[in-house]
C-alpha cells in the first residue's frame, strides 16, 4: 500500500511548497504548542545587526513566536504571513505594537528595495522559493542591513526510552524507508547539505551576501504526553499521514510517554544563519 496515498488520491509526504497553508488550519494549537525561540539567539541577532536601524521585515510570521521578542526590543515589524487565519491572529495579538501583517505568499509580496534593516524567518524559509526568496530578501535589505535565518533541530536521545519505543512507531506508521534522525553536529548542521536541508538553498554568499555567521543553541523542553502529541499535530509530515497511521502514531506516543514518567524531555539544537547586506 501506498503510504502517501488517501482514498486513491497522492498526498505527498507534507513538505511540498503547497501544504504551508495547511497552518491556517490550527492557529490556536500551533500558538499553543509551537516552541519559542533561545533569548540567547534572539540577542545574538540584534548584537549582529546593531543599533543602526530599528524596521524588520518577518517572512512566515506565524503566531509571532519570533516576534514578540523582537517588538520587545523596540523593533517595527512588517510580517509577510500566507494564511489570512493566522494574519487575523497576529493583528489582534499585536494590535497595540508597532506591527502590520500582509497576507500574502512572500515570493508574491511587492516591496520596496532597501528599505529594511532586518530581514528574517523563523521555521519557515524552507517554504519559500529560495531563488526568489533570497534575491528579494538582498533586495530589500539597506546597506548593511541584516539576513537572518533560524529554525530548530530534534537532538536525538539514542538508547533512551521512550525515544526508541517511538523510533520503532516511526518505523510501523511513518514514511518508508524510514530513517532514524542524525545527531546534531557542526558538520552536518553546516554542510552545504544540512543548510540546504534546513533553509532550501546552501550558500548565502551566492545571493551577495557577506559577513556569515553560523551558530548553534541547545534547549532541553518538557512535554507531557497530550503536549506532545498536540506538538507533532502541527508538523507537516504528521499531518499528512494517513488518518489510521497518524491515530495509531499518537497513541503509541502516548503511551510510550505515560510509561516513563509522564514527561518527555526533548532535546533541541537551533540554528542561526546570518549575513549581510554590503
Amino acid at each position: 500500500m501506498d503510504k502517501f496515498k488517501q482514498h486513491g488520491v497522492s498526498v505527498g509526504k507534507g513538505w511540498e511548497r503547497h501544504n504551508r497553508t495547511h497552518f491556517d488550519e490550527i492557529v490556536v494549537n500551533y500558538d499553543k504548542s509551537r516552541w519559542s525561540y533561545p533569548g540567547e539567539l534572539i540577542q545574538d541577532i540584534i548584537t549582529y545587526q546593531g543599533t543602526d536601524g530599528k524596521n524588520a521585515l518577518e517572512i512566515g510570521a506565524g503566531t509571532g513566536k519570533a516576534t514578540a521578542p523582537l517588538l520587545d526590543a523596540g523593533y517595527n515589524i512588517t510580517a509577510v504571513e500566507i494564511g489570512g487565519n493566522m494574519a487575523a491572529f497576529l493583528q489582534d495579538k499585536f494590535k497595540d505594537r508597532n506591527f502590520n501583517v500582509n497576507i500574502a505568499a512572500f515570493e508574491d509580496f511587492v516591496l520596496e528595495d532597501s528599505c529594511y534593516d532586518i530581514v528574517y524567518a523563523a521555521s519557515a524559509f524552507h517554504w519559500v522559493d529560495a531563488e526568489i526568496g533570497c534575491a528579494k530578501a538582498y533586495r530589500c535589505l539597506k546597506n548593511g542591513g541584516t539576513f537572518a535565518l533560524f529554525r530548530s533541530n530534534i537532538d536525538p536521545s539514542n538508547g533512551e526510552e521512550p525515544y526508541e519505543t517511538m523510533q520503532e512507531l516511526y518505523k510501523k506508521h511513518f514514511w518508508k524507508p524510514y530513517q532514524r534522525p542524525a545527531k546534531q553536529t557542526n558538520e552536518n548542521m553546516w554542510s552545504k547539505a544540512g543548510i540546504l536541508r534546513g533553509y532550501g538553498f546552501d550558500d548565502m554568499t551566492s545571493y551577495g551576501f557577506t559577513d556569515i555567521t553560523m551558530s548553534s543553541y541547545d534547549v532541553t523542553l518538557s512535554y507531557t504526553p497530550d503536549e506532545y502529541v498536540a506538538l507533532q499535530d502541527t508538523m507537516s509530515d504528521h499531518r499528512n499521514l494517513p488518518d489510521n497511521d497518524r491515530a495509531a502514531l499518537y497513541t503509541g506516543m502516548k503511551d510510550a510517554i505515560q510509561k516513563h514518567g509522564g514527561i518527555y524531555n526533548v532535546n533541541y539544537v537551533f540554528q542561526l544563519y546570518m549575513g549581510r547586506k554590503i
